[in-house]
């Protein structure tokens, strides 16, 4: 049974006209939209999709139609970035999406497979566990380098893509650190919360573990607390708000009573949604003015080193890089030269600006797994970029980016080309520096 709250919520889950107004039709939206410059559609741009929102705002009804073309696109908010008018296209995406998921009865199939994987999945650790350990079986046994080697994945087409871009399942998973206090070294400048993510544990759980040395080695005590959970990011792309806001509370009950300076992501998919808890939010009474300070606090990870003055003492990293800007953290949140500070701080980087940097990767949360076609139509293109200024390693500032453009470099890039985030070359300074290994100190309270 849906509560009231929730029904006058739902309600309320669609674009508004205050924000399809700011919109001039001017177009200037349409060259920096990934879908467009692939398929010349004007129902496939910022500005189409805009006039389809409209006109359900006027009544028209929500068919097949509007619902593939509002899926297709990426939510990378290039298109914010070229508006000259303000339009704040992620929420008007958002919302339509969510309009969609509170007026479509999809298949009961459907149903489950996305109540499974949003509602429980993602938020559950034990469930996250048992998936990773699965892939961790079988890419450890050899099978997925066998399947590889002999080309069945290629044979068996779209799933074959898929399975290209499965990450690997980094073990230990970073599940086992969630609670705990780690110290700063030397002087304590800062005391600062640290969102370890959901899939991230398992994925990208040595990133988690570079991101927790660098703050410390940048004199911030670091805590993980134990009660947060799954960020809601994906959940908002999908239109699954109801979910999204149940996590956004638990992980707001989970940081307001810490004395945090900060809380720290290192997914810049993840701030984004984190630092719009206040949108998600601003209709509910108990938790409007209580999102509005969490997110206040809320830091990519790039962004507060850039902020707090970057430690310096780092022995040379000797690599030529290129930087792809996350669309979340170059458009989303508007921090572009943050990275790029850091990584030019970092000794021995050669820094190389790649062509359209700020360009989409595809990956777009889990649209490569539902449109990969598309998505790896966009990679090559990002590769071909990426191609041009020789670099050894392509830095990034998003798991999910990390991802794709691994897989890119499988399959169009150069030799020995690396994927890192720039958390982790940091790191890799610090560490050759001679910082001492990373302390726990106590459970996290």
């Amino acid at each position: 049974m849906v509560s009231s709250e929730n029904t006058l919520v739902n309600i309320l889950d669609k674009p508004h006209q205050v924000d399809l107004d700011k919109c001039v039709h001017c177009g200037l939206c349409l060259n920096a939209c990934p879908t467009y410059r692939d398929l010349g559609m004007e129902m496939d741009s910022p500005r189409g999709r805009i006039y389809q929102m409209a006109r359900v705002a006027s009544g028209a009804p929500i068919n097949d139609a509007y619902r593939e073309h509002i899926d297709l696109c990426l939510a990378c908010r290039a298109c914010e970035s070229a508006c000259p008018s303000g339009v704040p296209y992620g929420r008007l995406i958002e919302d339509a999406r969510a309009e969609i998921e509170n007026r479509t009865e999809r298949p009961w199939l459907t149903r489950q497979v996305r109540a499974f994987l949003f509602g429980k999945l993602l938020p559950s650790p034990a469930l996250l566990t048992a998936a990773g350990a699965i892939l961790y079986l079988y890419q450890a046994s050899g099978l997925q380098r066998i399947l590889r080697a002999i080309g069945l994945p290629r044979l068996i087409g779209t799933l074959g893509d898929k399975e290209s871009l499965l990450p690997d399942a980094e073990i230990p998973f970073f599940f086992r650190e969630i609670g705990k206090t780690f110290p700063a070294l030397g002087t304590k400048r800062y005391r600062v919360a640290f969102m370890a993510g959901c899939v991230a544990n398992i994925s990208f759980a040595r990133l988690n573990e570079a991101t927790v040395r660098v703050l410390q080695a940048n004199g911030c005590e670091v805590v993980i607390p134990p009660a947060q959970t799954c960020c809601g990011a994906l959940q908002v792309h999908a239109g699954v708000r109801d979910v999204a806001r149940g996590l956004a509370r638990r992980n707001i009950e989970a940081m307001e009573t810490g004395g945090f300076d900060a809380i720290i992501t290192n997914a810049a998919g993840c701030g984004s949604t984190l630092k719009e808890y206040g949108d998600l939010l601003a209709h509910d009474a108990d938790y409007a003015t209580r999102a509005l300070q969490f997110s206040a606090k809320m830091k990519d990870a790039t962004e507060f080193l850039a902020a707090i003055g970057l430690n310096r003492a780092m022995k040379p990293v000797n690599a030529t890089v290129t930087y792809q800007d996350s669309c979340h953290l170059a458009h989303g949140q508007k921090i572009r030269s943050a990275p790029r500070e850091l990584l030019r701080a970092v000794p021995g980087v050669e820094f190389r600006e790649m062509p359209m940097a700020d360009a989409c990767c595809g990956s777009a949360g889990i649209y490569n797994a539902l449109h990969t076609d598309m998505s790896l139509r966009i990679l090559e293109k990002k590769m071909s970029n990426v191609n041009t200024v020789g670099a050894q390693v392509i830095a990034t500032a998003n798991p999910g980016c990390m991802l794709q453009l691994r897989a890119g470099v499988r399959q169009w890039g150069q030799k020995d080309v690396r994927v890192a985030h720039v958390i982790e070359i940091l790191d890799e300074a610090y560490r050759q520096a001679g910082k001492p290994a990373r302390q726990q100190q106590n459970p996290a309270v």
